[in-house]
């Protein structure tokens, strides 16, 4: 399934369903990028994304069925680099954040690298002076600072090249499904009991 939901706070009363990004949601994609973050695209980018790599690039919505969230994923084949996936782009609208959607959003398009593609581990990239981005990757979404790339950014500010593993954290795991539970289980990741969904952890 690549359907989850989570509930909200008080004030949103509804629920989010995160599910696989489609052609007709680009615009609100496109408008939740402008509205979140210094690093802009074209509309040809995203649908670039959507069409070569459909089963990367999630949304989550909320019960009006805006765009509150998405993640802009990748497969990145460039010669010489283990076969991995790259995070384009990840937001969060400010109204729906300390929700967890953004770890929502990178453990769905995680298990599609993995499960599509044997994707060995995620990339993403991010201005250095970006102090809040650096603290949702690192602090929450558990990156690590590979290499600075020098002049980056059309700018010429520096990035950092972070990442991660695929597969869940301990953390993580609580958000899975039990398909999802079973493929990384597959892949040899041990998932102790106590962290599974009780779903999960009753049914063998």
């Amino acid at each position: 399934s690549t359907s989850t939901t989570t509930t909200t706070g008080a004030a949103q009363l509804n629920m989010i369903t995160i599910r696989r990004a489609q052609a007709a949601d680009l615009i609100p994609i496109q408008n939740a990028n402008l509205s979140c973050l210094p690093e802009n695209y074209q509309m040809k980018y995203y649908l670039y994304h959507l069409l070569t790599w459909p089963q990367l690039s999630y949304v989550a919505i909320n019960g009006k069925g805006k765009i509150v969230g998405y993640v802009l994923a990748k497969i990145d084949e460039e010669s010489g680099e283990v076969l991995h996936g790259h995070i384009t782009s990840i937001a969060v609208m400010r109204d729906f954040r300390k929700q967890a959607l953004a770890t929502k959003l990178l453990l769905q398009t995680s298990y599609a690298m993995a499960q599509a593609f044997g994707a060995a581990y995620v990339s993403l990239h991010v201005r250095v002076s970006n102090r809040a981005a650096l603290g949702l990757y690192v602090d929450t979404l558990g990156f690590e600072i590979k290499d600075t790339e020098k002049g980056y950014y059309a700018d010429g500010e520096d990035a950092y090249d972070m990442r991660r593993p695929l597969g869940p954290t301990l953390e993580e795991v609580k958000q899975l499904n039990e398909e999802q539970i079973e493929f990384w289980r597959s892949r040899g990741h041990e998932l102790p009991e106590a962290t599974l969904p009780k779903s999960a952890s009753t049914q063998k």
